[in-house]
């Protein structure tokens, strides 16, 4: 492991070559065969935050046997996490790298900054690891593209951390949805919630001792330390996420690609209003409303901050309103959540546990109720929104080509380098 208080550095070729030799061609070859009372083995890519429930739950289901974090507090944390388990032996690394090396890791947990998913994912899918990667699925809409891509090539399971699809509230209520107890769907509306922005901004500083500033950076631009932009507060920076936008709305916006069966498409058109902080302490809109036109009509609003759209997705057709967010639901009228589905009715997939689903998925080959293909999808229409937000105007979106039409700018913005070495 590197002196964390002198961040290694990579010369590129180094790092290159590495990457080629352990990672572009897969050299191990993946167990699809499991034992009935065999424990997965997992690998476990950031462990503060959402990294700490995320190793919990594989606690309890799998066999972590291995953990990365370029913090050693929280690297540390992680291990004494697994060993109080008394689950088996475990290692800790501040190279994600070493932990795709390892042939007797099955599959890899990524809850890392969204700047690092795509390039992590698709070197773990290169490795023949299967991947669970928290939401949103990439930084950009390429990114995305190119996860399934890898994760098609290499016969890969991928399932997108958002929970919510395993939850019991929505898919009952998207079941309802599809099958019409609303009438014909309108209008879909997202409320997202307020920048929670800790503080003032503080001037940029050296690095602590215990974080290797380099590597959490990774393929974002390179720029000076600032404690305000690294670990939860990353997100509101658009070098490394996307606001609330691709945080809670990338939950609330999955549910309404769900509940209107468009899994594998999105909206034409996009348009946005939004408002920014004065003070400059961050960069991703304060306030919001994005509207998206599907071609079938149906507009899909998301706000932050606007009174008139409740935290959560709310569903209106021409015969009712559906409403639902984590452990709440409600209908207009309220006989709509009464109504039991019969067989010709829409049944969705179902899945009790999200990490459960990822491990059963892992062991039959089948595709996670969150597919990479599904996470990219719900991630695009979020990507657009802040594109949309950024330049002020209203872009076309082909769907099916999965480009944007007519506005040279707002295209580019659909990529983004990524800096070397850190590398796809």
């Amino acid at each position: 492991m590197s002196n964390p208080a002198h961040p290694a550095r990579p010369n590129r070729r180094q790092f290159l070559t590495a990457a080629a030799a352990t990672l572009a061609v897969p050299t191990i070859l993946p167990r699809n065969v499991f034992g009935a009372n065999e424990r997965i083995v997992t690998g476990h890519v950031g462990v503060r935050n959402q990294g700490v429930p995320n190793l919990k739950a594989f606690l309890k289901i799998a066999s972590p046997a291995a953990i990365c974090d370029v913090d050693t507090r929280w690297l540390a944390n992680g291990v004494k996490l697994v060993e109080d388990a008394g689950t088996g032996k475990v290692e800790g690394y501040d190279d994600y790298r070493k932990i795709l090396d390892r042939k007797d890791i099955d599959a890899v947990v990524f809850t890392t900054p969204d700047h690092w998913h795509a390039v992590q994912t698709i070197h773990a899918c290169q490795a023949g690891k299967d991947v669970y990667c928290e939401k949103p699925l990439s930084l950009t809409i390429s990114e995305g593209r190119k996860m399934v891509e890898a994760a098609r090539a290499n016969n890969r399971i991928v399932q997108t951390g958002s929970q919510q699809r395993s939850a019991p509230e929505f898919r009952q209520v998207c079941e309802l949805v599809r099958s019409g107890k609303i009438g014909k769907v309108e209008k879909v509306l997202v409320g997202i919630p307020k920048v929670n922005f800790e503080g003032k901004a503080v001037p940029d500083s050296d690095a602590p001792s215990y974080l290797n500033y380099d590597r959490w950076l990774g393929p974002a631009p390179l720029r000076p330390y600032n404690s305000k932009r690294v670990h939860y507060l990353f997100r509101f920076f658009w070098d490394y996420s996307g606001g609330q936008m691709t945080n809670f709305g990338a939950h609330h916006i999955d549910i309404a690609q769900w509940g209107l069966g468009t899994d594998d498409t999105g909206p034409v058109s996009t348009e946005a209003v939004a408002t920014f902080d004065p003070e400059k302490k961050f960069e991703v809109p304060n306030t919001c409303r994005v509207t998206h036109t599907f071609a079938n009509g149906v507009v899909l609003i998301i706000g932050q901050e606007q009174k008139d759209i409740p935290g959560g997705t709310t569903f209106i057709g021409s015969e009712g309103t559906i409403f639902v967010n984590r452990g709440k639901k409600s209908s207009k009228p309220e006989s709509i959540l009464k109504t039991v589905l019969s067989d010709g009715d829409v049944h969705l997939y179902e899945s009790k546990n999200h990490y459960q689903n990822f491990l059963d998925c892992v062991r039959s080959r089948k595709k996670p109720v969150c597919d990479v293909e599904i996470g990219h999808r719900s991630a695009s229409i979020c990507h657009l929104g802040n594109i949309a937000i950024r330049l002020g105007r209203k872009i076309q979106w082909d769907p099916a080509a999965e480009r944007i039409v007519g506005d040279d700018e707002a295209a580019a913005m659909t990529s983004r380098p990524h800096r070397a070495p850190y590398t796809i």
